[in-house]
């Protein structure tokens, strides 16, 4: 599994992350979130989704849970999901995550409530760790990217 760590001190870099992962991004693909509260992760997935040509407000799927953008007007469709509010893996099935995800790439915020996705090959797994040390333009602290790429990613890491 390949590993990277990126030092994100703003909501700029923030952005840029977020553009080269998109640029990456292919249909089957999990981007798989993970953070406290308050780390980054909605910020981050409305960073690629706006990269993949997104315009207009990305709101959080914190109550709704899937939020799905389609191509065109992106490069390819998108599934946001907020899975913080599930009490069971088993919920996916109710929800019919399966069928939200062919085709697309998903944006999973809380991956760990839905049982994980880093079995799949296509599986870019961001834990996202405040750090009060990298201090960005707007003085407040920024953050750090710690990525790992499955099989799928070889040569895509950002």
């Amino acid at each position: 599994m390949n590993e990277t760590r990126t030092a994100l001190p703003d909501l700029t870099a923030m952005a840029d992350y977020g553009a080269a992962i998109a640029s990456q991004l292919r249909a089957g693909d999990v981007v798989a979130l993970t953070g406290g509260l308050g780390a980054g992760k909605t910020t981050l997935a409305r960073a690629i989704i706006a990269s993949l040509g997104h315009r207009g407000e990305v709101p959080s799927p914190t109550f709704t849970i899937i939020e799905t953008y389609a191509a065109p007007p992106l490069r390819l469709p998108v599934v946001h999901a907020d899975f913080y509010r599930l009490e069971h893996p088993s919920e996916l099935v109710e929800i019919g995550l399966d069928d939200y995800r062919e085709d697309a790439a998903l944006l999973a915020e809380w991956p760990d409530h839905a049982g994980g996705f880093g079995h799949e090959p296509g599986c870019l797994a961001i834990t996202l760790e405040v750090d009060e040390e990298l201090v960005g333009e707007s003085g407040a602290g920024g953050r750090i990217a710690i990525a790992r790429g499955g099989a799928n990613w070889v040569g895509r890491m950002p």
